[in-house]
């Protein structure tokens, strides 16, 4: 038995072959607004923030002025920016699958790359917007401080933008691979707390370990990232990329490729 479908134009049917595409910056501008719209949302982006100002604004009253620039404000906010941007990105992934909008999402837009490309993108836009933000945070300190407006290339590109900007990634990654809040966060947690330490732990005790951590452990290999102008030899180089394919470009395939084939329930 076999069936065929109605021509366009039947009495009793809709014709949508002709109907356009929806835009993908305006996919991104409502993931950008799904993502503020929620209270857990725009407070901890609010938090993040007032964390930020905190902490720089304690640090240009408890620190001598003598000897600081503007880099060393920059580094204090853009530390906390990239321990809680990730967490923020998280949640911006995952809210689809926790608070079961995935099917309301997957229907109005049936091309499930284009939600999980703008979803990327509106994660890009925002923690570009608060890495902006965080930059002039530490702007405000250096002017309590009376500090120089002074900054190391390296510790700018590399240590402040390049370094939140995996921060996004790692956090895009970890959702997809999960997609539950509770369980990437405390994965996310895990690999920036509970690994690096244990990592450490094990290197200061077996220095065979300790030549092959920067190969494996991610952490371990980014921090030539934080030290200034320093530019890494082609070993360092060769060793962030491979933990890089390993912690970052890994999760992040796997986590695509799951995302794209679960079911929405």
């Amino acid at each position: 038995m076999s069936t065929t479908a109605p021509a366009p134009g039947t009495p009793g049917t809709l014709d949508i072959s002709s109907t356009p595409r929806v835009p993908l910056g305006r996919l991104v501008s409502v993931e950008l607004r799904k993502s503020l719209d929620t209270r857990a949302g725009r407070w901890f982006t609010g938090s993040i923030v007032a964390l930020c100002l905190v902490i720089v604004v304690i640090f240009a009253l408890v620190a001598d002025g003598v000897g600081l620039t503007y880099g060393d404000f920059l580094l204090a906010s853009g530390s906390v920016l990239g321990y809680f941007l990730p967490i923020l990105i998280i949640l911006m992934v995952t809210s689809e699958w926790s608070q079961r909008t995935g099917l309301v999402t997957f229907t109005l837009e049936p091309h499930r790359p284009r939600v999980v490309g703008a979803k990327f993108l509106a994660g890009l836009v925002l923690g570009g917007a608060l890495i902006v933000l965080a930059a002039a945070i530490a702007a405000l300190g250096a002017v309590l401080a009376g500090a120089e407006w002074s900054v190391e290339t390296g510790l700018l590109v590399n240590g402040f933008v390049v370094a939140n900007l995996i921060g996004i990634v790692l956090g895009f990654a970890i959702a997809m691979l999960l997609m539950n809040t509770p369980a990437a966060i405390v994965t996310y947690f895990i690999y920036t707390l509970v690994l690096p330490t244990a990592v450490a732990i094990l290197s200061a005790f077996q220095e065979w370990f300790a030549d092959l951590a920067p190969w494996i452990e991610f952490n371990t290999a980014q921090a030539t990232l934080f030290e200034g102008d320093y530019v890494p030899t082609g070993e360092e180089a060769a060793q962030l990329v491979t933990s890089g394919l390993i912690w970052l470009v890994l999760p992040f395939v796997l986590g695509l490729l799951r995302l794209l084939r679960a079911e929405p329930k």
